[in-house]
């Protein structure tokens, strides 16, 4: 203990100034606000690292403007409206002409029997014109006016698979059926059926929808 340190006073205080003795107790108030400042730091980037993580996990990224910030948005498939479609005609309503361009005999006449059985009318049977005698590659070709692209030709397109729709200047409702080459006989029945359901009953298409 100094000389000057008062007695009782336990090393407590010290004695200051150049002209009288002064008693004060050692500065901690520097260490304090220094432990203070350091307080703050650590809490504050524990609490933006917390805001990090519940971000990730929550999905954030997509939020909306100044309005609705903090809102997240989710994508949702929604059904799309089913387009209406235009009612195709019963084959009772359909009057087919049905004629060979291979050089197989007898084809006409089996093809039409076959879609007579499955209601169709029958019109004229017999051999290919010289337009297409011989000149038919594929399966076949389906001829008709041009009002019947959607309708009748489709209704006897689902009984010739890979039978290709043309369109021509006729004025009646009659459909050509010609037979080609690789023709091996119209499509089964059960085929058919199930295909003229894909044309009369589509399936709606699922579109995204945002909901926030």
């Amino acid at each position: 203990m100094s000389m000057l340190t008062p007695p009782g006073m336990g090393g407590q205080y010290r004695i200051t100034g150049d002209k009288y003795p002064r008693m004060r107790p050692p500065r901690r108030r520097g260490r304090l606000a220094a432990a203070v400042v350091a307080s703050t730091a650590v809490l504050g980037l524990v609490g933006w690292g917390t805001l990090q993580l519940i971000d990730v996990f929550t999905g954030g990224g997509d939020t909306s403007t100044a309005a609705g910030a903090g809102t997240h948005c989710r994508t949702k498939a929604a059904a799309a409206p089913v387009a209406r479609v235009k009612p195709l005609p019963e084959p009772g309503r359909i009057t087919v002409n049905v004629y060979n361009a291979t050089k197989h005999s007898g084809l006409a006449k089996s093809t039409a029997d076959e879609l007579k059985k499955r209601g169709f009318k029958i019109g004229n049977v017999g051999n290919a014109s010289k337009q297409y005698d011989k000149k038919v590659k594929g399966t076949g070709i389906l001829l008709g006016a041009p009002a019947a692209q959607d309708t009748s030709l489709r209704v006897l397109g689902a009984q010739l698979a890979g039978a290709e729709a043309r369109a021509d200047g006729r004025k009646g409702a009659d459909l050509d059926l010609i037979i080609g080459d690789a023709f091996k006989g119209l499509a089964g029945r059960a085929a058919a059926d199930r295909t003229m359901t894909a044309l009369t009953e589509p399936q709606p298409t699922a579109t995204p929808k945002k909901s926030c």
